[in-house]
């Protein structure tokens, strides 16, 4: 069977989600295209039904996460996108794509410096997976995990300075990178995820 060659056109959040994303695509076989974005998740909502018309031309991710926005992710998909166009592979990380990474338990215990027994065995199940990424950080046995990830006191920030940059970090740079298809083991939206783009690659309907 011919395998699907084309770079995918990518539509997320934030730059995290940008390193997540072109990690898990590579994993597939896949070639990230060009990344739009990086707003937040309104203005991606909002720029959506857009994007879903440019996916009648050319393959499309858009992955976005839950939050508390519903339930779960099937309620949510089809309230924010009805129709989807022929190339468009909307999915959802429950309830944060934090929970994609605490998914590979061991490599980001490693990385945090802290116990694996501290992560959780169900990531999906978090309610706030950010709130849990950084209250491990808190428990770091390295001070500049806990400086860069764990808000300043006073600061009203939910995260650190220096948190997108360390994530950025695990997925891509640190010794033993974030692994996607070890976390999706433990994560069925990333499992979805994944099996979405194979079957995009094989040309099946995913």
């Amino acid at each position: 069977m011919e395998t699907f060659t084309h770079p995918i056109n990518v539509l997320v959040e934030g730059d995290p989600d940008e390193a997540v994303i072109c990690r898990i695509l590579s994993c597939v076989g896949l070639v990230c295209g060009t990344v739009y974005g990086k707003r937040g998740k309104n203005d991606l909502l909002q720029r959506l039904p857009n994007y879903n018309q440019a996916a009648r031309f050319a393959p499309w991710l858009v992955v976005v996460d839950l939050n508390q926005d519903a339930e779960c992710a099937p309620p949510f998909v089809r309230s924010v996108l009805p129709n989807p166009a022929g190339g468009m592979r909307l999915r959802v990380a429950v309830r944060a794509i934090e929970a994609w990474l605490l998914a590979d338990a061991e490599r980001l215990a490693a990385f945090l410096g802290v116990p694996l027994a501290r992560i959780p065995l169900d990531p999906d199940a978090e309610i706030d997976p950010k709130s849990t990424l950084v209250n491990l950080a808190r428990r770091s046995r390295r001070r500049a995990i806990r400086e860069d990830i764990v808000p300043r006191e006073g600061s009203g920030s939910k995260v650190g300075p220096g948190y997108t940059g360390r994530l950025i970090e695990f997925v891509v740079a640190a010794k033993y990178p974030w692994r996607p298809e070890v976390a999706m083991r433990r994560s069925d939206s990333l499992r979805r995820c994944v099996e979405a783009l194979q079957a995009m690659k094989t040309g099946r309907h995913g």
